[in-house]
This record gives structure tokens, C-alpha cells and sequence, in this order.
């Protein structure tokens, strides 16, 4: 039965952010077909902070009603929302309507915000639930949570959005191309093989997982083998449960909870260098790690997407989606490695931070310098902009988990500070990208075909 309650709690994890990251690793397929073309990632990007609402609502109802709000009825309305939104996406996404005069994807942009509101949300409100069950069962969630990116990518893989051939556009059917690169005008057409199965298909395999997530979650409720897996006291009924559900988030902690301020005669206990949480580090520490917090999001999950098709796509069709795939694959790699190295060194977290802020920094050069980076011409400069992106969400991410491993110590108002600073991070760089992106146009996005760079 333990078995069983593990398989189902990382089923569980995997409906966390499956929806939105198959978004986005479905954009090379989606976009050719949309009015929006690559403007999409920058509008993703600001739905998604938008959706934001959802964990505003109720993070405020826990801190001023902290008995009136109940998880589990809130995860059932947004996990069904998930079902049926992705659903829906698998047959209206390429509906368009003309809005202020031009014609826009409202069908997908509303669904996909309505999706960013479900996973968004999801972040306050699964963790908490797995607080209701034993604390050795928050490893399967993680595990599951990190595969809500790895699944859809590597499911995108195996997909694949085809190679591009360039044709001469005004070549008739039947003069062959083998002999002649640009033909009579000197104008050439993008002509994207198909894919091995649709993006409906794929639309529709997201829903299935969003069910999968809501079997999942039924059964760790009323499945009576998994009920004894739940923990025997009330659960956060005041601030000494609270305090014991901030002790059961460590995953590493599986010695009874410790309480040094009661156990203060058993040995010598430090004064707090702060008044915050556990006063373990000062207040410039915690100025600086708040700082890195809201930096590393800001870049993860706003800046550095915002440009990614600029980034990649002058490279090639191949390259942006192995560079999409591949970060996504990076962000669970990295869950899964401070899963068995946890760390908590300020030293480490700076010296990864500079780490992927110069990887950062390229990326964002390459894409300023689209439609013609650097080495536009050859294999090694799509190997290198792929590359560049596996290592700069595999090292952020990792600060990330650096991060949260030092503030889930410091206890439960930290939890929420830490919850507060990343959206705050991520607003801040979707709101400075959109208007650089979408409304000045400073970035140009490169023709597989007809772009011409000096060589």
C-alpha cells in the first residue's frame, strides 16, 4: 500500500504544471498556423503572471482565514478546469476572431490563461494537500512534479515538428530543384513537413494526464488502503500544527520534530541573528537571498522565454525545438539532483547564479542579433545556442531549489515570502519584456529560408 500511495502521489505531481509546459514545448507546431506567429511566447509569458490571481486568492485567504479555506475542494474545481480547458484546446485553438480590428487566437489565448490559472494555483494548493499524508510521500510529489516537464518534452521528441525544406516559389511542380538553389527570382518558401501526430493529438494527450491527475487525487482521498497512510492529527488547525507541517516539508528530516526553544537546557542554543524565521541568517543575508530569488525567476521564467524563438530559430526550425525540449528536460534534472544533493552554501548559490546569468547574458546577445548571430552559418553555433540553454535553466534551477531548501528551514511565514518574491520576480520580467518584444518590435525573428547573413 505504500507503493501504491507513492505511484499515486507523483501521479498527482505530474498534473502541477504539465499543461503550461506542454504549451510551450508545442509552440514550434502551434505558432506557423496562429495570427499571433512567434509574438506568442511574449504573450505566454504575460497570461501567465497574469494568472497569478489564482495563488493571490489564496495565499490572502490563508494568512487572514487560515481555518475557512479547505485545499482539497479548490483543487478538484481547478484540476476538472484543467480537464476540460485542455480539451477544448484540442479543437479551438486555431479558431480566430477579429479583436480592435485584427484578428487574434482568442479561443487559445483564453483557454491557455485559463490553464496558467490551474497551475499556478496549483502551487499552493498540492503541496499543502501532501501535508495531509506522511512526510516520506512529499518525495514521489517532487518526483511527479519535475516529470510535468519531462513528459510533455520528451512526448514533443517523439513528435517532432519536421524538417524545413525551402522551394522555389515560383517553380512549377514538375522542374526539379537539384540542380538550382534559389531558381528564376531568387525567393525561396518555408515548407514544414508534418509532424508525426497533431497538435490536437497532442492537446488531447495533455488531457488525458489532467485526468490521470484527477484519478490520482481521488484516490489518495477515499481509497480506504491509502487513508492509513494519512497522518492521525488534525491537520493546521493552529499554529502548532502549522509549525509541524512547515517541519514535514524537509524531505530529508525523518527524526521526530525538534523544538530548540523548549530543549533549550539540553545544550547551548545560538541568538537569532534576525527576526526572521529561525533567525538562522541576518538580515543582509536575507536581503541578498530574496534578491538572487527574484533574479533567477525573473530570467527563468519571464525574461530569457520572452526571446527564446529569436534566440534559436535563426539556427533553424530543429534547433529551436531541441532547445525548447531540452530546457524543459533541464528543469526536472536539476529537481531530481538536489533531491540526493541537497544544498544550502551561499557561496555555491552565487557562484550558479553568475554561472547562468553569463549563459543568460548569450542568449539574450543572440537574439538581439537576430535574424544573424553568431555562427548562423554553421552546425557549431545551433549546437552551442541548444547547449547554452540546457545549462542556463539546469544551474537556475538548481539555485532555485538552493533556495527554497533555505527558506522551507526557516520555517512557515518564509514559505511564504519565498512564494510572494517569485511571482514578483517573474511579474517584473514579464511586464519589462512584453513592451520590448510585442509593442517595439526590437527583436527580429529570422526566415529559415530567405534570411541572408554575411558568411
Amino acid at each position: 500500500m505504500a507503493l501504491l500511495t507513492h505511484v499515486l502521489a507523483c501521479l498527482f505531481g505530474i498534473g502541477s504544471w504539465i499543461a503550461i509546459n506542454g504549451m510551450w514545448v508545442e509552440l514550434p507546431l502551434v505558432v506557423h498556423e496562429i495570427p499571433e506567429r512567434w509574438y506568442l511566447p511574449s504573450y505566454l509569458t504575460v497570461i501567465i503572471q497574469l494568472a497569478n490571481i489564482g495563488p493571490l486568492f489564496i495565499t490572502l485567504m490563508h494568512c487572514f482565514k487560515p481555518r475557512a479555506l479547505d485545499e482539497r475542494p479548490v483543487i478538484y474545481t481547478i484540476v476538472v478546469m484543467g480537464v476540460v480547458a485542455t480539451f477544448l484546446l484540442a479543437f479551438l485553438w486555431k479558431h480566430t476572431l477579429v479583436v480592435g480590428g485584427a484578428v487574434h487566437s482568442v479561443a487559445l489565448l483564453s483557454l491557455s490563461f485559463l490553464l496558467s490559472v490551474v497551475d499556478c494555483t496549483s502551487s499552493v494548493t498540492f503541496l499543502p494537500f501532501m501535508m495531509r499524508l506522511q512526510p516520506q510521500y512529499l518525495t514521489s510529489y517532487f518526483v511527479g512534479e519535475g516529470l510535468s516537464g519531462l513528459i510533455p518534452a520528451l512526448v514533443a521528441l517523439i513528435q517532432g515538428v519536421g524538417m524545413v525544406q525551402c522551394k522555389n516559389a515560383t517553380a512549377n511542380a514538375n522542374v526539379s530543384m537539384e540542380n538550382s538553389t534559389w531558381g528564376s527570382t531568387g525567393e525561396l518558401e518555408a515548407h514544414y513537413q508534418q509532424a508525426n501526430f497533431s497538435a490536437q493529438v497532442f492537446f488531447l494527450f495533455l488531457s488525458v494526464m489532467m485526468i490521470v491527475c484527477l484519478g490520482a487525487f481521488l484516490m489518495l482521498n477515499h481509497l480506504p488502503a491509502v487513508a492509513k497512510e494519512h497522518k492521525r492529527e488534525r491537520y493546521l488547525d493552529d499554529a502548532t500544527h502549522r509549525e509541524k507541517a512547515d517541519v514535514s516539508l524537509s524531505l530529508q528530516n525523518s527524526a521526530p520534530e525538534q523544538k530548540p526553544m523548549l530543549d533549550a537546557s539540553e545544550g547551548q542554543v545560538k541568538a537569532p541573528r534576525s527576526s526572521f524565521g529561525k533567525g538562522t541568517y541576518s538580515r543582509a543575508q536575507l536581503v541578498f537571498i530574496f534578491v538572487v530569488l527574484a533574479w533567477v525567476n525573473a530570467l527563468t521564467n519571464a525574461v530569457l522565454p520572452s526571446v527564446q524563438s529569436y534566440s534559436c530559430l535563426p539556427y533553424g526550425n530543429q534547433a529551436y525545438h531541441l532547445a525548447t525540449t531540452m530546457a524543459a528536460m533541464a528543469n526536472p534534472v536539476a529537481c531530481f539532483i538536489a533531491m540526493f544533493v541537497p544544498n544550502r552554501s551561499l557561496v555555491l548559490m552565487v557562484v550558479l547564479t553568475v554561472t547562468g546569468t553569463g549563459f543568460g547574458a548569450y542568449i539574450m546577445a543572440m537574439a538581439a542579433l537576430s535574424p544573424c548571430p553568431l555562427l548562423v552559418h554553421h552546425d557549431m553555433g545551433a549546437a552551442l545556442v541548444v547547449i547554452t540553454w540546457v545549462v542556463f535553466v539546469l544551474t537556475l534551477s538548481y539555485v532555485k531549489v538552493i533556495i527554497g531548501v533555505i527558506l522551507r528551514d526557516e520555517g512557515h511565514s518564509a514559505l511564504v515570502w519565498c512564494g510572494a518574491v517569485v511571482q514578483l520576480g517573474s511579474m517584473l520580467g514579464a511586464l519589462l519584456m512584453f513592451p520590448l518584444v510585442s509593442i517595439y518590435g526590437l527583436f527580429k525573428s529570422g526566415d529559415p529560408c530567405n534570411t541572408k547573413c554575411p558568411k
